[in-house]
């Protein structure tokens, strides 16, 4: 169902990858005017799809669908949760290019661009119809964070780009296996198809346990949080701002879409596991957030401590 007459979250996606290339083109002071007026138009078309959204109307809105090729569908849609998620997003970025606008100095045409494809990526995660769909925008979203903490981080960049990189990338290996084998399994790759259809229980333990591998470190679940505070730390500000605003909510997203509908019986199954491992984070991680001096820190340990919450 789509409310408007045009297809806003394709505009969303296309809008700011057009605004991106442009910006790789441009002097540094016309690609951060590009850039924010980019964002704010993005924010005003956030409005739009919130002011027109059916609250008690069908569960999934502003749906757009084509299939250019195989089974692989360009498929996209949100329901209240992909809502909140995108005017989050929408929300924080004029915020991201605003703060760099004098602290980045050096290849600003280039940092535009990231910031402007990670907006694509974000908004494109958060309204995926199509389970490859998702996964192509969701390990995509490792690209351009990669390269604002690799080139415009501080002096200990280098280290903490790869682990962010690896440590991401290597949970999702297992859940593009498992999704592969859901897709043969149920015959389509289309989510709102997948939410209703039953898996049998012994594989719903491994098809949760191989969307956890991958959720946990994104959001990031202890002990599988160390990445976050080297990431933190030697991002940009702006970095740390959309790492800590909407990268971890991925996980949480998940979460709340994967591996708590497709997998129920699953999900009952392990909830000793989150619970325990949330426990030990709150507990764990607000203790070290409590004696760390750098800002960066406090606030890369009191996330993890926050998303703990979130998967509790």
């Amino acid at each position: 169902m789509n409310q408007l007459d045009f297809p806003i979250l394709s505009l969303m996606m296309g809008l700011p990858m057009l605004a991106a290339i442009i910006c790789l083109f441009l002097n540094a002071q016309a690609a951060r005017w590009l850039a924010l007026l980019t964002t704010l138009v993005l924010f005003g078309l956030g409005v739009v799809l919130w002011a027109n959204y059916d609250i008690g109307g069908p569960q999934w809105q502003y749906v757009e669908r084509a299939e250019p090729f195989g089974s692989f569908a360009w498929a996209l849609g949100i329901d209240g949760i992909s809502m909140m998620l995108i005017m989050l997003t929408v929300f924080l970025m004029p915020i991201c290019i605003g703060a760099s606008w004098e602290t980045i100095q050096n290849r600003v045409g280039e940092y535009m661009a990231a910031f402007l494809f990670m907006e694509v990526l974000m908004i494109g995660v958060f309204a995926a119809q199509d389970i490859f769909l998702f996964y192509i925008l969701f390990e995509a979203g490792l690209i351009p964070m990669y390269l604002i903490i690799g080139i415009w981080g501080g002096a200990n960049r280098i280290y903490a780009s790869y682990k962010f990189f690896l440590y991401t990338l290597l949970g999702s290996v297992v859940m593009l296996i498992a999704m592969l084998w859901m897709v043969q399994d149920a015959g389509t790759s289309d989510i709102p198809t997948l939410l209703n259809y039953d898996f049998a229980p012994e594989a719903q333990t491994w098809l949760w346990l191989a969307f956890f591998a991958s959720f946990a470190v994104k959001m990031p679940m202890w002990p599988v949080h160390t990445w976050l505070p080297d990431a933190h730390v030697q991002a940009p500000t702006a970095g740390s701002v959309i790492l800590a605003g909407v990268l971890l909510k991925m996980g949480g997203y998940g979460f709340l879409r994967f591996s708590l509908p497709m997998f129920p019986e699953a999900s009952e199954q392990f909830i000793w596991l989150v619970f325990g491992l949330s426990m030990v984070a709150v507990i764990y991680t607000s203790l070290v957030a409590l004696v760390q001096q750098d800002m960066k820190k406090l606030i890369a340990y009191s996330s993890v401590a926050h998303m703990a919450i979130v998967t509790l």
